[in-house]
């Protein structure tokens, strides 16, 4: 089984004012808190049983915002981060809940999209042993890590915004592991500004030949929404499809009723409460047209 983390925390300092009294993953992306997009990502993959890591200040928020995850047929679970030292982290303060469990670790203001998105997530989830992530081409990959590949789908290098890149292949915010990477994260050495880079875990499968790598060709959309500019175009983004095609991206009550988590009653009890918005009406549809 497949256990998910989405690490919430940070102070999101370049952000700033916005984010001087409300988290960072709390800030609407168009009609929805910016942490429904990357659970959705994980509800998409199959994942049940998620771990919601944040700060000391941040986290009762999103305790009361998603509660027990029961109302989705989920489970989750919560965890304090006293300060933030590296995403690497997040599988030690992890450890107990994922057991001996493989792991998806995503990034709360990470976003993706796309058609085929959520078949590639599905089979991602069915990582046996190795890790598996992403790479998304765009235009100047030195401002992201970047990860370059054989012929196969293996990594071959992976560098933290290099000067001259071997690639244009950006890693987006979502990472798959077996259950090694517990150990992993244990063992690896801080970096030179203090954390436990995510780079040095991705680069410790790799060095083992068992870090693969799945492209998301033209058609997918990936927003990293940490700084304000990018923010307000991922809210754009999800504006111009949900308006347009009349659909709800990050609906997670729809993908928890496609999953059979949840029945359709509970579907039109989630749709009363928000009776009075364009994405209750939505949930009504979807127990309608089903």
């Amino acid at each position: 089984m497949m256990k998910g983390i989405i690490l919430a925390g940070g102070n999101a300092t370049r952000l700033y004012p916005i984010t001087l009294a409300v988290s960072k993953q709390m800030l609407p992306v168009y009609d929805k808190p910016m942490i429904y997009y990357p659970l959705s990502t994980l509800m998409m993959a199959g994942v049940r049983e998620v771990l919601i890591i944040s700060t000391p200040i941040h986290l009762p928020a999103f305790e009361r915002l998603l509660g027990t995850g029961e109302d989705l047929g989920m489970k989750f679970e919560y965890k304090v981060q006293e300060k933030p030292v590296g995403l690497a982290d997040a599988f030690i303060l992890g450890a107990d809940f994922i057991g001996n469990d493989s792991v998806a670790l995503i990034l709360g203001d990470n976003m993706l999209y796309g058609s085929n998105l959520e078949a590639l997530l599905k089979k991602a989830s069915k990582l046996k042993t190795g890790g598996l992530i992403f790479g998304y081409k765009v235009a100047d990959p030195t401002s992201y890590g970047v990860v370059e590949i054989d012929k196969n789908g293996t990594a071959i290098s992976i560098e933290e915004k290099p000067e001259n890149p071997k690639s244009n292949l950006a890693v987006p915010g979502i990472y798959f592991y077996d259950n090694n990477v517990v150990n992993i994260a244990k063992n690896i050495k801080p970096s030179a500004r203090g954390e436990l880079e995510i780079t040095d875990v991705n680069k410790a499968y790799m060095e083992n030949g068992n870090l693969k790598v799945i492209p998301l060709e033209n058609g997918y959309a990936w927003f990293d929404t940490g700084l304000a500019d990018r923010l307000q175009d991922a809210s754009d983004f999800v504006k111009a499809i949900e308006v347009r095609q009349g659909i709800q991206i990050a609906c997670l009550e729809e993908y928890a009723y496609k999953n059979n988590w949840i029945s359709k009653e509970k579907v039109l009890d989630h749709a009363k409460k928000y009776s009075k918005t364009e994405y209750g009406k939505y949930l009504k549809n979807v127990v309608d047209q089903s």
